[in-house]
């Protein structure tokens, strides 16, 4: 099992810490040190304030902060979780993409999902009702880009009269795909289309504002799981889908309390059920309080390497 853990670059409250120049690369080159697979940031690029009100955040460009990842690092996974693909023409993010690939050396893993702030979509004037048809195309037109060869593409949502992008992604065919949401249709648009499914937990409480299914359990996931499995069967997909997942109750993560037996043991539970990827972040306002978290957090990382 690898891990993947976030670079606060929401925390612009914070900018003196962690979206200053040299901090992205400080907490990014300690987490390649003590075994991380990947670093990952978030995303929004124009949230609505009634959002904010309510516990929501602004965050770093995702492709623009991991560059500086990539510049302070030799191997550990650049990971967006998530990259709205619905925000955007696709044509565009298939070169910011296929850009930051190249200049890593191919450590690119691009986790995209269809969204959920509707304010965010009107702003930025994208319609929310179809959001998750202009993703499943715009997966489809960022594969066609990559290939470097001419692409003439007619689509409900974009066109392209006979178009060509170079350089072409280091990674071939293309940089790794995971498709974040909880939804059936989220499940069926990773089998589809992806290399991954990343789903998260999401309580009745969080599921009317995230707009995606409940899922609270381990069962939960199983469940999802075999659907995912039942599907991948019915449409001939036989590549293996790699499962990314957030540990549930892990909130001492990172922290003095941290219980590193029970870290584990949640751990080996999700390896059970097919999770091979896991996402992880840990508190505190400062530079120093998230470098200490990531060391405290190293046996557990050592540990899940393992399993």
């Amino acid at each position: 099992m690898q891990m993947s853990v976030r670079l606060p670059t929401h925390r612009v409250d914070r900018g003196d810490e962690f979206v200053s120049p040299g901090a992205i690369g400080e907490l990014s080159s300690a987490a390649e040190a003590v075994g991380f697979g990947a670093v990952f940031t978030t995303e929004h690029p124009f949230p609505g304030d009634h959002w904010l009100a309510h516990g929501g955040h602004h965050a770093l460009d995702p492709l623009v902060a991991l560059s500086f990842a990539a510049a302070a690092t030799s191997k550990i996974r650049l990971h967006t979780n998530l990259f709205i693909l619905a925000y955007r023409n696709p044509f565009m993010a298939a070169k910011g993409i296929a850009s930051l690939d190249v200049l890593s050396g191919g450590r690119v893993t691009i986790g995209t999902g269809a969204g959920y702030l509707e304010p965010e979509f009107t702003a930025l004037g994208v319609p929310f009702a179809d959001r998750g048809e202009r993703t499943d195309e715009a997966i489809r037109a960022m594969k066609a880009a990559w290939t470097g060869e001419s692409v003439v593409w007619d689509g409900e949502f974009f066109q392209a009269p006979g178009n060509t992008m170079l350089p072409v992604p280091a990674q071939q065919p293309h940089p790794v795909l995971w498709i974040g949401g909880n939804s059936r249709r989220a499940i069926r648009r990773a089998v589809e289309l992806g290399d991954g499914w990343c789903p998260f937990p999401n309580p009745p409480g969080m599921a009317k504002y995230t707009r995606t299914a409940v899922l609270q359990t381990t069962s939960d996931l199983a469940r999802e799981l075999e659907y995912a499995a039942e599907y991948a069967e019915a449409i001939g997909r036989t590549r293996p889908l790699t499962i990314v997942f957030a540990p549930v109750g892990l909130s001492d993560v990172g922290t003095a309390d941290q219980d590193d037996g029970a870290v584990i043991a949640t751990l080996e539970e999700l390896a059970r059920v097919g999770v091979s990827w896991v996402t992880v972040g840990f508190p505190g306002d400062t530079r120093a309080e998230q470098l200490a978290s990531i060391d405290r957090f190293a046996p557990i990382v050592a540990a899940a390497a393992a399993i």
